[in-house]
Order: structure tokens, then sequence, then C-alpha cells
């Protein structure tokens, strides 16, 4: 149960200070369908090739194998010699967002196609380091055989960047897609758009206009509808966690808006009531412009909007360099807010009055605001004026990486962990990582862009930068190299008793560092490079004068042993693979509520941290 508090002090109204309005069991926000994988039933008379599974994995050597156990829970295509046929939702889609996670096969190919007509590519594009539109991510040509040779494909849209991973590790890919639109007539008057796609955490398609369907399509014209397919002619490739959420509902609409503005931003309700607003009037659409001020007033727009559906609606108001609350029905959404609020409120169908409050106090900002909604059926839309802009951009400070470079800052993981003595290395094969100076260890790692560095460098600043790329993160830090009465010890999570000093770094020729510390007396060299084709980091750790007794942490989480020194990690996210020398020697243990893979620790150890 939760309960929203009318504490905003800009809503009037006996009905506003008397109401609390609680929410119960709100149903799910979107018309979201989680795709049954139990069998192939929400699919369209699906061919031999596709099956479900309840376990797939790829083989790092071999070209278009995976191996599946039987069960359900994954979608599966082996495409075989011939018969191969593509995969077709029963549903058909205009505007949707796609959301699953996929795993590709050493060098194979597939394709996800909004609508059966504009395809997102799947590949295995992992070492990449220009992808084109046909690699992973990209936004396939279209095609018109009637042009020469070579120059057939056109209008198709290459990746930002490769965030693509190993065959093997499970990909998460996002798509937002905007049907074309038609007059009733039936003339398309805008064409179709991915308004974004999310590759592994990294935005690589943006608002991408699409002319026309793209090569392979069901047919060779838009529509309005049209059904989920995934190419299964090519290669081997699994999919899971399914989700589609469609946008097939009429937007909310505005009306009987007017407006009062108050040269003063201080004042409570009452004596808002009393007193005599400098402006107002009636207005077609919601906007700051109203004001007529820059700074210090007090805007108040009412009005009502219609709803076609009854269900959970999001609303968000966007103030800056003030204040802002919203409400409807004389109850309060959202209270008091600085600069941004949202909140949800379940609404039945028809009109609604609403009230929204703008209180302008900084005077360098930019007076704006902005209000959006979403719900059921219904993709966030701005019902404010869209001419003004609510928002105070700040260009990126980002810093590349042509050769190799460090960079020293604060970085912040998972969980609220904020490393406070991280050095970032990057490289000009495109995969980077953050070492933290206080464990030994390394904490992240990421392919693409090298360094955020606007909350470091921006205004004040704080000191921190984020990766640029798309990041896999290697869990809590802990200390790299622990001593251990047995191999059940519980491992330490700091460097407390081990006299661990650290003694920075040393550059090679190359300027690519090796780190260095001393830890129970044993002077450690810690030294990486990237693998080629950036496809991950070696990793070789030395000591000098070990004691007995030491253990070096490679991995915690869920931990797969697919054999000949290699583990996935993480649900397979990402690889360790031990050379030959420590593969016998690795152990992996359950402690809690989650495992650990360590080795014993001598003179030497070099492993591959794989993603």
């Amino acid at each position: 149960m939760r309960c929203i508090n009318p504490s905003a002090k800009l809503f009037r109204g006996k009905k506003f200070w008397m109401a609390l309005v609680c929410t119960l069991g709100f149903q799910n926000l979107m018309a979201q369908t989680q795709v049954p994988l139990r069998d192939l039933s929400f699919f369209d008379n699906p061919s031999p090739n596709w099956k479900t599974a309840s376990n797939v994995q790829a083989d790092l050597a071999q070209q278009e194998v995976l191996t599946t156990k039987d069960g359900a829970g994954i979608l599966v295509n082996q495409p075989g010699k011939k018969g191969a046929k593509d995969l077709f939702s029963k549903t058909t889609y205009g505007d949707m967002d796609l959301e699953l996670d996929y795993m590709m096969a050493k060098g194979s190919n597939s394709g996800i196609y909004l609508q059966g007509r504009y395809e997102i590519q799947l590949l295995d594009s992992w070492g990449t380091v220009n992808p084109k539109s046909g690699d992973n991510g990209g936004i396939y040509e279209r095609w018109d055989d009637s042009k020469p040779e070579g120059q057939q494909g056109y209008d198709g849209h290459a990746p930002r960047q490769n965030a693509s991973r190993a065959p093997g590790l499970w990909q998460h890919i996002k798509i937002s897609f905007q049907a074309a639109r038609f007059d009733a007539n039936g003339q398309k008057n805008a064409n179709a758009r991915m308004l974004y796609v999310w590759l592994n955490g990294v935005l690589i398609q943006d608002n991408v206009e699409l002319a026309g369907p793209t090569r392979g399509a069901i047919d060779a014209r838009d529509a309005a509808l049209g059904p989920l397919r995934i190419q299964g002619d090519h290669g081997p490739v699994a999919f899971r966690n399914i989700k589609i959420t469609a946008f097939d509902k009429p937007h909310p609409a505005l009306s009987g808006l007017k407006y009062k503005v108050y040269k003063a931003t201080n004042l409570s309700v009452s004596d808002l009531q009393k007193q005599k607003p400098d402006a107002e009037g009636s207005s077609t659409i919601m906007s700051s412009n109203q004001a007529r001020l820059n700074n210090d007033f007090t805007m108040v727009y009412t009005g009502n909007i219609e709803v076609k559906d009854a269900g959970e609606y999001v609303f968000k108001i966007n103030v800056p360099g003030g204040k802002g609350a919203f409400g409807i029905d004389g109850s309060s959404v959202i209270a008091m807010a600085d600069g941004y609020g949202e909140n949800k409120v379940q609404l039945q169908p028809g009109n609604h009055s609403f009230e929204i409050s703008y209180l302008k106090t900084v005077e360098w900002v930019r007076p704006a605001l902005g209000l959006t909604v979403s719900g059921p059926g219904i993709r966030e839309y701005l019902l404010s004026d869209a001419n003004v802009s609510n928002n105070d951009p700040v260009d990126p400070i980002l810093i590349d990486a042509a050769a190799n470079t460090v960079v020293r800052s604060f970085s912040d993981l998972p969980g609220g962990i904020r490393v406070t003595h991280g050095v970032n290395v990057g490289s000009p094969e495109l995969l980077h990582y953050t070492y933290d100076l206080d464990k030994g260890m390394i904490v992240q790692i990421w392919r693409g862009g090298f360094l955020d560095a606007t909350p470091m460098w921006h205004d004040r600043g704080d000191g921190s930068s984020r990766p640029a790329g798309s990041v896999q993160y290697l869990g809590k830090p802990v200390p790299a190299i622990e001593k251990l009465s047995d191999e059940k010890a519980v491992w330490a999570l700091d460097t407390t008793g081990t006299a661990f000093k650290p003694k920075g770094y040393v550059l090679n020729a190359d300027d690519v560092p090796a780190f260095k510390y001393i830890v129970y007396g044993s002077v450690v060299n810690d030294a990486s490079s990237v693998m080629p084709g950036g496809q991950g980091i070696h990793r070789e750790v030395t000591l000098q004068n070990p004691v007995e007794g030491l253990y070096y942490h490679l991995a915690s989480g869920n931990i797969e042993t697919l054999g000949d020194g290699l583990y996935a990690i993480d649900d397979k996210s990402y690889y360790i693979r031990l050379d030959e020398a420590d593969r016998a020697k690795a152990i992996t243990r359950q402690m809690g509520d989650k495992q650990e893979l360590i080795v014993p620790i001598k003179n030497k150890l070099t492993y591959s941290i794989i993603f």
C-alpha cells in the first residue's frame, strides 16, 4: 500500500486539504506482455528450427555452435542446413517497446524486425572496432536491385559504438519503435522512427527516421501494424526475458486551460486567493511564456485532462530554477518539488480537473514549465509547450583514449559503492578498466568510449567519472589477495591486518601501467594487457617472497564451470579463463548466498577477463 500525503501549499479547496490519496494494487502501467517461453504458442506456426530450452551455451572456438539443455524459458534457433524459417508473433503491433536478452553463437548472424519490416541486426561483432550498419545493433540497409553493383544497399545506420559482448554471453537490448503515420485516406504522412536502441547499457541508435522498410522486409511498403519477426534462416541465436509494451491508445487531451501569474513566490494558498493576479487569461497550450517574467513569479494553470481508459497514469513535472506541484481532482499527485517531480495516480475514464503550480526563483535559469503523462497503452507524452525547453543540457566532457591513457578519479559502482582511489586505464583498442588501489583489484571493465568526466569537471564537480561505453561490473570490491587458514575460510572485506601498502604504478614503454603493492610482506606486481581485438584483458600477477596460504580472488556471484579453465560469471555476464598452469588449482566455493572463484597463488598467476 502506498499513500500520497497532500502537503503542497498551492493546491486549493476543502477537498484537497481533507484528501489523502491512497493507491492499492495498481495495475501495470503499460500494456506490457512478458512473452511466455514455456512453449512456442506466442508465435505463428513456428518452423522446426525453433524450440525452447532451459539452458544454452556457445563455444568460443567453434563457429555457429549452440548447445542446449531441454526445458523451457529460453527461445533457441538452430537453423541446420535447410528448411529454417523466420519466427513471427501472432499479434501485430504499431508503436511498441521491445526489451530482451539474446546470445549469439560464434560467427552467428540474426536479426529482429519491427513490424516484420525494419531490421535491427544481431551479429557476432565481438572485437569489431568500427561497426557498420550490418554489425550488431545496426539498422540494416534498404536495398535497390536496380542500382549498380556495390550500390544497391543504402540508408543503413551503424551503431554509435560497438557495445557487443563475446559469443555465449547474454546481451541486453532495449528498442523503442514508432510506426509510420497515415492520414484518413491511407496516405503516409510521417515515416517510422527508431526512437532509441540501447545495447548493453549504451545508447547506440537515437531517433533515427526510417524512410522505408529495410532489406528482407515482409513487403516493401510501410504499414500501421505488423508482427514482431525474428530471423531464423541465418545462424544460431537464443533469446529470453522478452517483454513487449504496445502503445495503441489515444493521448490524454487538455482543455479549458486558464492561467494566473503573481509577482511573488512566497505566498500561501490563502494569500494567493486574496491577491489579484498580475496577469491571467485563457490559453490553448500550457506554456511558461505566459508569465512574461524571467524570475520571482508564481504561475498557476488550471484545466481539465481527459483520459479514455481506466488505469495507472504517471505524471512528471519539470520546473527548472524553482519548485512545482501538481494535483488532480483537488488531490495532490506531486507535492511541492524542487526542479522535478513524478508520481502515479489511478484514473477512471473521463474528464478530470487539474492544477499545476510553478514557483520560479533562480535568476540565472531560463523559465520553463514541463508536464508529461504516460499510462495504459500510452508512451510518455509531453502535454506542455514543446517549443519551450524544460532542460538545461550540459555538453558532456568526454576523454578519449587514442593512446594508452591513465586517469585518476572516483568511481561509483552499483550498491552505492564509491571507489575513492580508482585508476582508469584506457586503450586505443577501446577496451578499458578501473583499478582500485585500495584493494589491488579491477572493479569494472568496459568496451567503447573511454570516460565521461562530466561529473568530475562540470561546474564544481564531485571528483567522479563514469565509463563512456558498455560496462561490466566485477562485483563488490574485496582485497585481491588474502591469507586463508583453509579453503573454507571467509574472505575479508578490507585489508585490515594484511599490512597492505599500495606502491602506485609503473608505466612501460607503451604507457601501460603495472600496479604494485605489498600484502603480508609479499611484493606484488599486477600487470594487465588488452587481448587481440579488444576481446578482454589478460592479467599477470607476480609475487616476490610469497608467504604460505595466499589465495587470489577471481570472481564472486553465480559461477558456471565450462571446462578447460573457462568459467561463466553472474549468469553468463562475462568469462574468467585461467591459463593452463592454474586450471587444476581453482576452487569454486559456496559462501552464504553467493559463490566465489578463488585460486592458490605463490609466485605467479595468469588469467583473462573476457566479455
